[in-house]
């Protein structure tokens, strides 16, 4: 059954493209032409043709609606598909730029810690340097 649905489905694509195609133009020129040069020739008489040609590009019509418009379901569908991938990598996104926040916060908190420590490690050395100096001091008195 699914197979069947499908192969409906691919058929009424290919309708759709070939209608819309230059090939389409010509196939139904060549039509007409026909039918009108076949009520000239005499081959068929004038009513017979219109009827026949009416019933048919009716029948067209109606075929063509219905092709057209499953058609047109099935692109919706495949947009809202597109839609949903869309959105699903707008999260994926969206997350991603978290963890870049989160990145970046940290690597800021770990420049502040670097530079408490630079402080730090200044201050020490200042204060080894004091005591050397008091140190030298002493030995000298």
């Amino acid at each position: 059954m699914k197979e069947h649905r499908h192969n409906i489905k691919r058929s009424a694509l290919a309708v759709t493209r070939w209608v819309g195609s230059p090939q389409s133009i010509v196939v139904h020129t060549l039509v007409f032409v026909a039918s009108f040069i076949s009520v000239w020739t005499g081959f068929v008489e004038v009513d017979r043709m219109l009827l026949v040609l009416t019933t048919l590009v009716s029948l067209e019509a109606i075929y063509l609606a219905i092709f057209i418009q499953m058609t047109i379901n099935e692109q919706a569908a495949d947009i809202d598909e597109i839609q949903e991938d869309i959105e699903e990598i707008q999260e994926d996104v969206d997350e991603i730029q978290e963890d870049v926040e989160e990145i970046q916060e940290e690597t800021e908190e770990d420049d502040v810690r670097e530079t408490e420590d630079h402080k730090t490690l200044v201050e020490i050395r200042g204060g080894l340097m004091k005591l050397m100096q008091d140190i030298e001091k002493l030995q000298q008195k």
